[in-house]
This record gives C-alpha cells, structure tokens and sequence, in this order.
C-alpha cells in the first residue's frame, strides 16, 4: 500500500537538536529508502519532509517512522495518509 507520510517538527526541535540528530537522521532515512520502504522523499521549507512509503499497512509505516531519530525523541511527527489509484477514472472506460 501507498501512504504519504508529512512530517511536523514539534516546537521542541532546535536548530541545535536538529544539527545534533541529523548525522543519524539522514543515513536511517537513506536506509529506508534502499530497503524501498520510501520510495520518493521532498522537503519542505521549515516544516520537514514528505515520504511516499511503500508498505504493507498503516501501523507497519507508523513503526517504520518511530524508529526515526527525530521521531524517537519526540522532536517530529508524521502525519500518515494511505492513497491509491484515482477510481473514478474507471467510470471514463466504456463498458465497465
């Protein structure tokens, strides 16, 4: 399943906590990317990143991002989104 994951940075996140946690930030996010449970990442300005996961339910893209530094220490949240393909287009298919 698809779920878009958007983070907000709680107001406890410094700019001296975010420098101390991004050397162990970045390569936990990288490693999620290889392993494909992200398949895309953006990021926005002073809000945090947007994820486009790849997994198998909500609570495993929950568990997934709890293991995030950030997330961890209660510095971020993820606000999760489960998404598909757009069914309405069916109804343009003649006969279906």
């Amino acid at each position: 399943m698809k779920v878009f994951a958007i983070a907000s940075a709680k107001s406890t996140l410094t700019p001296d906590k975010l420098q101390q946690h991004m050397p162990n930030e970045v390569p936990a996010t990288l490693k999620l990317y290889l392993e494909g449970k992200v398949e895309q990442f953006w990021f926005r300005e002073k809000a945090g990143p947007i994820f486009l996961m790849n997994v198998e339910s909500i609570e495993q893209a929950k568990a997934t991002l709890d293991d995030l530094p950030l997330v961890a220490d209660g510095l971020m949240t993820y606000e999760l989104m489960p998404v598909g393909p757009l069914a309405p287009l069916g109804l343009l298919i003649q006969g279906k």
